[in-house]
């Protein structure tokens, strides 16, 4: 059942989500692909994650935030992509409201959370260069914490109001959804009660967000910028722009997608155009982000070595130790 009758009005039980494409065969191709990239994400933020946690020498404030950044990003996909991939393979694709909800929810948690993440650690760069005496201070353990405490706060913040502003909306006419996943701006065409005051609480709470860490990593690289350029010794500012390089890479990918969606005018959610910038911040850069700081990062890359080194020997040393005592016998 779709749709329960109300009075005058038809109140949908569950939505039936369009996705990217009608054409069977370029379904397969992206449903391929997309896993591919899917498996990637999993396995790399996932391979952060365990490097992180197991490596002494990455114990600090920035790989703190590191390894939520990757939680974040797998479990922002993993809230899209898993649902997409069932799109590809079957003719139609139903969500009940109480999923599409649970979607809706745990995209702009998880969204939220990576945004305010980037702003802590423009700010935990920030201390790192501009005061670097006092970084053990100012980016303690419990400034961290209480930083990621902040983080998940706003996260929450805004999942409560994208998910009370859709129980207040009533669906009374189609249930389909032209998007892979149930977005709020889609859903909004769907209604048939009055969507301004949601528009404005949405508008209010996401571009609140949008603002302020766009400010607070504004002004994080400018200090950044200024102090760099004050250094006298060249491997000063090699040493400073690589510590960032990874970050700004990563910042300027998620913020010009968000941008492309919420700011650019003249677009409209229902267009293939956003769909396939949905796609690149939901499903792509989540992957994007663990192959960035691994490819890019020195000390991540050092202790990826580190570890496989260790793990080589310490196989080695139990084969010769298995080898010598069967010798022995």
């Amino acid at each position: 059942m779709n749709s329960l009758k109300d009075g005058n009005h038809t109140a949908l039980t569950g939505f039936i989500l369009l996705g990217l494409t009608d054409d069977p065969i370029l379904r397969v191709i992206l449903f391929m692909i997309i896993l591919c990239i899917y498996l990637v994400t999993i396995s790399g933020n996932l391979s952060i994650i365990i490097l992180i946690r197991i490596s002494s020498q990455l114990h600090h404030p920035m790989y703190f935030f590191l390894s939520h950044l990757a939680f974040a990003d797998m479990a922002y996909s993993s809230s899209v992509t898993p649902n997409m991939l069932v799109n590809f393979l079957v003719e139609r694709n139903t969500i009940s409201y109480l999923g599409c909800a649970i979607q809706l929810g745990s995209a702009a948690f998880f969204a939220t959370v990576e945004c305010v993440l980037l702003a802590a650690m423009a700010y935990d760069r920030f201390v790192a260069i501009c005061s670097p005496l006092l970084y053990s201070t100012k980016m303690s353990t419990q400034v961290s914490v209480q930083l990621l405490l902040v983080v998940y706060i706003a996260g929450f913040l805004i999942a409560v109001s994208y998910t009370t502003s859709f129980y207040f909306l009533l669906f009374c006419g189609p249930n389909q959804v032209n998007h892979f996943f149930c977005d709020f701006a889609p859903l909004l065409e769907l209604s048939c009660s009055d969507i301004s005051v949601s528009t404005v609480v949405l508008s209010f709470s996401s571009g609140s967000i949008i603002v302020v860490t766009v400010c607070v990593v504004a002004v994080s690289y400018i200090y950044i910028l200024i102090t760099i350029l004050k250094m006298r010794s060249t491997e000063g500012h090699h040493k400073a722009f690589s510590t960032c390089t990874s970050h700004l890479t990563v910042v300027t990918l998620f913020y010009g997608t968000i941008t492309f969606i919420y700011v650019m005018p003249n677009f409209s959610y229902s267009t293939d155009q956003n769909k396939v910038v949905s796609v690149l911040y939901t499903v792509v850069i989540p992957m994007l982000n663990p192959l960035i700081y691994g490819l890019r990062n020195k000390e991540i890359k050092g202790a990826l070595k580190r570890e496989l080194v260790r793990k080589i020997l310490s196989h080695d040393a139990c084969y010769f130790s298995r080898t010598s005592n069967n010798d022995i016998t």
